[in-house]
């Protein structure tokens, strides 16, 4: 099983982030995986994107050209990779910034109001985490406990405060992919 991921937006967006508790999450249970950040010279405000390949086999290339998910948190994020999604595969579009549907009818696409469910929890900087549940919804390569538990072990010190509104942000984000959660 190889799983290809592709996670863009503005730079400040946790984009990185989002992309590197993933890569631990794989490593934590076993797994190979790369992680590949590109970010502008702006860094905050400018466009950022990562990927992540996370494989039960050795993986060949960090390379991905057609990723089997995405989630993405702008609109220019969304016009650049929606088209690079390969068929059968999953799309999560932060629906805050992006005003407009997938068009694509052979992908699933979830579109989220992640800024929103975000700061129901308290900060609207959970927006990531919020999305990387409804990812995890859509396409299960690995448990939200498996998150929880990389955001454990991973989370500096002085962000460990943070843990419970990140559990609770992946919670909603995956109760919102599976239609729980009602529209904020």
């Amino acid at each position: 099983m190889q799983t290809e991921i592709i996670i863009a937006g503005f730079g400040g967006q946790g984009v990185l982030f989002a992309g590197q508790i993933l890569a631990f999450a794989g490593m934590d249970n076993g797994l190979n995986v790369t992680w590949m950040p590109s970010y502008g010279p702006e860094m905050r405000g400018g466009t950022a994107n990562c990927t992540v390949v996370i494989s039960d086999e050795e993986i060949g290339s960090p390379l991905v050209h057609r990723p089997g998910a995405g989630m993405v948190l702008n609109l220019p994020s969304f016009d650049k990779y929606e088209p690079l999604i390969s068929p059968g595969g999953a799309l999560v579009v932060n629906a805050s910034l992006v005003n407009r549907k997938a068009l694509r009818q052979d992908i699933t696409a979830v579109h989220i109001p992640a800024q929103e469910i975000a700061e129901t929890i308290g900060s609207r900087r959970l927006t990531n985490i919020v999305m990387l549940g409804a990812l995890l919804e859509k396409l299960p390569f690995l448990p939200l406990e498996a998150i929880e538990k990389s955001l454990d072990t991973h989370l500096p010190e002085r962000h460990r405060r943070l843990l419970p509104s990140n559990f609770q942000a992946l919670r909603q984000g995956a109760a919102f992919a599976r239609g729980e959660l009602q529209t904020i």
